[in-house]
């Protein structure tokens, strides 16, 4: 994307991402959601910060997986937010727990794929383009699973 749109300044300079959360409030906890308009093809940083025992608070956990993982402070994990439903547990007392959180969002990605314009604008200015891209949206979720790795190409790296 960053080639279509060189001039658009970057959030920091080393990342990929577009957007970006801090959650300072000391006690920082999300309770049980999905991040359903970030792009769901792609990954969403998060970042643990604080001073917290993490085998007893701020535990990540990641409900369709069924796991709760241990989230030390200065950890970061990829998820795809959007599609993974996750949340922490409570902060103990005494202990800070803050977050921050880098995403893209997932219109931004159609914007750049419309040629940098609406589907409506796309619609009124390029019609055959937008009928072409009208074809292809029962399907396109199959092109976009391509990008991730399945276990066994991960497991034969490991090999």
């Amino acid at each position: 994307m960053r080639d279509k749109l060189p001039h658009l300044p970057k959030n920091f300079p080393s990342t990929v991402f577009t957007a970006a959360a801090f959650n300072l409030g000391g006690k920082v906890r999300t309770f049980k959601h999905r991040n359903s308009l970030n792009w769901a093809f792609g990954w969403c940083a998060i970042t643990a910060l604080g001073e917290f025992d993490p085998a007893r608070s701020g535990q990540l956990i990641l409900w369709e997986l069924k796991l709760v993982l241990d989230f030390p402070a200065a950890a970061t994990v990829l998820i795809p937010s959007a599609v993974i439903t996750h949340s922490n547990t409570p902060i103990a007392d005494g202990d800070t727990r803050m977050s921050f959180t880098q995403y893209t969002a997932g219109p931004i990605f159609r914007w750049v794929e419309n040629g940098c314009r609406t589907e409506k604008e796309m619609q009124v200015m390029d019609p055959l383009s937008y009928a072409e891209m009208q074809t292809r949206k029962d399907t396109a979720y199959l092109r976009r699973l391509g990008n991730f790795s399945t276990v066994d190409e991960l497991l034969e790296k490991t090999v």
